[in-house]
């Protein structure tokens, strides 16, 4: 069994954020920081699948986002049904995808006939699917002038437990943070992120101390 994950504060995930950029991995970094995708998704991610001008024309009108309906598992199935989700895009992984699309145009120049067109998202400069040792590699590269980061002590994977952990710090109820992460229900997202969900639980006893103060004082 591999060592607990962790979470990267909002400062580490700013620094991030920053070391990541102009290398070949800012775009995945953004957008599994962003939306919380888990990595053998982003690596399954075909650009039919990524929809960055919306439908603006749609009823209601849809913004950006991607489709989260594939991995890299066998059968090329999500890890669960509810697995399957559709993501609106923040701004900036809206940003880093177009520049993103641009750069595999000029890879593609590039490479020539040794292109191997598969339609991902996310590729070796040469079009390759990426494997987990790939990414692994190149994320700790594009970590190692992070402020206060040891690139060696971070995983991709804990990119989406950074996700889990920065909503809930900002008040972002369990239920919606387990449907963003595609789980079938709250309890999988407590027992798999327990140590990144804030201990909302302890509201209620906050506000019932407030009201009842307020009532004895008399």
């Amino acid at each position: 069994m591999g060592r607990p994950s962790k979470a990267l504060t909002f400062a580490q995930a700013e620094a991030v954020l920053k070391a990541a950029e102009g290398t070949s991995m800012h775009a995945y970094i953004v957008v599994a920081l962003l939306t919380g995708a888990r990595t053998e998704e982003l690596r399954a991610l075909t650009w039919d699948h990524v929809f960055l001008k919306g439908q603006p024309g749609a009823d209601p009108p849809q913004l950006p986002h991607i489709a989260v309906w594939r991995s890299v598992r066998r059968g090329g199935d999500t890890k669960t049904r509810k697995s399957r989700r559709t993501l609106a895009l923040p701004a900036r992984c809206v940003e880093v995808l177009w520049q993103q699309f641009e750069d595999q145009g000029w890879d593609r120049l590039a490479a020539g006939d040794k292109w191997e067109e598969h339609g991902l998202v996310f590729s070796s400069a040469v079009g390759k699917p990426l494997d987990a040792t790939n990414v692994r590699r190149a994320f700790r590269q594009a970590l190692k002038d992070a402020e206060a980061i040891n690139a060696d002590d971070w995983t991709p994977r804990e990119l989406r437990h950074s996700f889990v952990s920065l909503l809930s710090d900002r008040g972002v109820p369990l239920e919606e943070i387990s449907r963003l992460v595609g789980h079938s229900g709250t309890a999988v997202t407590e027992e798999v992120y327990r140590k990144q969900i804030r201990p909302v639980i302890q509201t209620g006893a906050v506000v019932m101390d407030g009201i009842f103060k307020r009532g004895t004082e008399r």
